[in-house]
């Protein structure tokens, strides 16, 4: 059986083409997907393995993908744990945020695990619904993403109330990173068991923090999250970009970019023997597609010369992007890569 090319890319072995799967690619843009959730709740969709499968597929049928990633949610983990979690129009709420120690410490790691299992389930059907050349990602959030969730109750921009702790009450910020990365390390590892070819993991506030923040407070519990992994990882963060090289001790086979550093030189920075993913801005698919050419052929002109360049979006893609351009996007990387070693 032939290997999926961006199995191989995220391996730095040459690809026939650079491959390229998007995040958020089974989403809101996508038509059916909308007629399904008019149908079922949110939580639903993540937690019943038929829907996930449903969900997972649906961009593949339709794009030339490299990749299909579980259709999943980042805090299900946290729900496993205990906490009370609800997603209104205006993005997921933690009801139940942690504050103290005793809040940590009712946090159960093996509930969590017990939780996800109809994620894991999902997984064992796609490996054989995803076709071969076609490679599946699994994911989790990241301990310091999942840990600000938790804290907050919400998105922020700031994230006062985890700054707070991590600053006045250090050990009790350990503890519950702590905790948070022995569930993601289980749950990788659980989808890799169950057939998955790739992780990622979204640390996708990991820029809220300094580089002296994340080197003290975050570095150690990633390295723990991803140890032992017998895939390849992809570690994605946002906001970042000005410390890569730290980024990138983190481990990972793979480092993920948002669109806000160069590309190129960000590989330069970290070496070339790990791979690189990314990192067309979500919002130029919402341009002429003269205008998407341009930033693709700059992306493939920055990265043309080594192997391992995944091509991806530098975040979600958004509710309004048109799908004939996603289209457009996928075809278009192929033909300019094909046969390009």
């Amino acid at each position: 059986m032939k290997t999926p090319p961006l199995l191989l890319a995220a391996r730095k072995q040459p690809a026939p083409f650079t491959p390229i799967w998007l995040m958020r690619q089974a989403g809101r843009y996508l038509r059916e997907y909308r007629r399904l959730r008019e149908r079922y709740p949110f939580l639903t969709l993540c937690k019943d393995p038929e829907l996930v499968v449903e969900v997972t597929l649906l961009p593949l049928k339709k794009f030339e993908l490299d990749g299909a990633i579980v259709f999943s949610d980042l805090l299900l983990p946290l729900e496993g744990m205990g906490l009370k979690i609800a997603y209104p129009d205006g993005g997921p709420r933690v009801l139940t945020p942690v504050r103290d120690e005793g809040d940590v410490e009712n946090l159960s790691e093996e509930r969590a695990l017990e939780a996800l299992q109809p994620v894991i389930e999902a997984i064992r059907v796609l490996r054989r619904e995803v076709p071969a050349d076609v490679a599946l990602i699994g994911f989790a959030g990241g301990p310091f993403t999942m840990a600000c969730y938790a804290i907050e109750g919400r998105g922020s921009k700031d994230f006062p109330e985890t700054k707070a702790m991590m600053r006045r009450a250090p050990e009790v910020f350990d503890r519950l990173m702590g905790k948070l990365s022995g569930v993601i390390r289980r749950f990788l590892l659980d989808q890799a068991k169950a057939g998955c070819h790739i992780v990622q993991v979204f640390d996708s506030w990991a820029g809220s923090l300094s580089p002296l923040e994340y080197r003290r407070r975050v570095l150690p519990f990633v390295k723990e999250a991803i140890r032992g992994m017998e895939i390849p990882v992809i570690y994605f963060s946002t906001g970042t970009g000005g410390f890569v090289e730290l980024i990138a001790e983190a481990g990972g086979e793979v480092m993920g970019l948002d669109w806000r550093v160069d590309i190129g030189e960000a590989w330069r920075r970290i070496g070339y023997r790990r791979a690189i993913q990314g990192n067309l801005d979500p919002s130029v698919l919402l341009a002429p597609r003269d205008v998407i050419e341009e930033e693709v052929r700059e992306i493939l002109r920055a990265t043309s010369g080594h192997p391992g360049h995944i091509f991806n979006l530098g975040h979600g893609i958004l509710p309004d992007t048109p799908e004939e351009n996603v289209a457009f996007l996928v075809d278009l990387v192929h033909a300019l890569t094909e046969g390009r070693r």
